[in-house]
């Protein structure tokens, strides 16, 4: 008989983390009965000694948290328990640990949310018995498999797109072409879905290729039907014509850091377009923006399915949404491949309907 469960969130900040947290507190506590833990930065609560964690209850999730960015849990894109960090530098195994933290805090099973680098860590974990969990999926970049939204996704498209709405009396004011970079490490749905709604008339994504000269022979055909400004939104993995990603080095976890390509972009286009270019990184903004209703109720229902499912014992799943419907899959199949935006898919297809230069389809 389920009693207590733990909730942690890991890897990177997104808004409508805390209104997940607060969902499923009040639907274990009040619908159940049952104690909610919340872990503290990731597993790191669980691999800790003494272990970091703090109860959630109705009382201390209350209806701010549905306002509120980031996570009250905390969390880490550095601690992977597989590969977890040490004094002396060096990087160790202590997902046993992790397995050890959960039993000794009496847990039942822990709802896990995450994106893709936390779901290949919590498949692992699972493999290794010993630990129930339920997978909820929240990323920014949506390139999640098998569901159509992850939390903080809508709202960082909220947050691009007003970027690009402040961008544009700018560039009018000036005659300028200006580039917005966005996030989208390996997919470039935030640039395609900003850049239709944000009115952008040049959209780069990591999936499809471009050419400088194409870029210029757009924005020319655009001045000559009369407007003499222009914006372009690019997504911060797209590489250079030269098929190079601009990087600014690695991460303490040895990935890549992206970001310049909007740089890039600019001094190109001056050199050959001789026009006065501007470029904007919008960078971690997209990360901490208050939760738009899409991603508060995504989250909510996504909080309450995932204790209903460790109710009913239906454990190493990752829930997915579709067609505004909850199902869920192993978590295996989130993370066998990754979303990317189809070629030929409605949006794309939309923009290209539009007179916006999507690259070289």
């Amino acid at each position: 008989m389920i009693k207590r469960i733990g909730v942690l969130t890991s890897g990177g900040d997104c808004s409508g983390l805390n209104a997940a947290i607060r969902a499923i507190t009040l639907r274990a506590t009040q619908h159940y009965g049952w104690e909610v833990m919340g872990i503290l930065r990731g597993t790191c609560g669980l691999i800790h000694r003494p272990l970091e964690y703090t109860s959630l209850t109705a009382a201390n999730c209350d209806q701010s948290m549905l306002r509120s960015a980031g996570t009250i849990l905390g969390s880490t894109t550095k601690d992977n328990p597989f590969y977890f960090p040490s004094a002396d530098g060096s990087k160790i195994d202590r997902s046993d640990d992790v397995i050890e933290g959960y039993k000794q805090l009496n847990l039942d099973a822990i709802i896990a949310i995450g994106g893709d680098g936390s779901m290949r860590i919590n498949s692992k974990l699972i493999k290794k018995e010993g630990i129930n969990m339920v997978c909820i999926p929240k990323t920014i970049d949506n390139d999640l498999a098998q569901t159509e939204l992850s939390i903080g996704y809508s709202t960082a498209v909220d947050v691009a797109t007003e970027a690009l709405d402040r961008l544009q009396p700018t560039a009018a004011s000036h005659d300028r072409i200006i580039i917005l970079e966005v996030m989208g490490r390996d997919a470039g749905h935030i640039a395609l879905a900003a850049g239709v709604a944000g009115g952008a008339d040049v959209i780069l994504i990591p999936e499809i290729p471009y050419t400088l000269d194409s870029i210029c022979k757009h924005i020319q055909n655009i001045k000559e039907q009369g407007r003499k400004h222009v914006l372009i939104i690019v997504s911060e993995a797209v590489k250079t014509q030269e098929d190079a990603s601009i990087l600014r080095g690695t991460s303490y976890n040895e990935r890549p850091r992206y970001g310049g390509i909007s740089e890039y972009l600019c001094e190109k286009l001056e050199e050959k377009l001789k026009a006065d270019l501007r470029f904007t990184i919008l960078g971690h903004v997209q990360r901490g923006a208050q939760p738009n209703s899409q991603d508060r109720i995504l989250a909510t229902a996504f909080g309450v399915k995932a204790v209903d499912m460790i109710a009913e014992k239906n454990f190493g799943k990752m829930l997915t949404w579709s067609n505004n419907t909850i199902s869920s899959v192993p978590i295996e199949a989130a993370i066998d491949i990754y979303n990317v935006v189809d070629p030929k898919g409605l949006l794309l297809e939309t923009a290209r309907s539009i007179g916006i230069y999507v690259g070289e389809l």
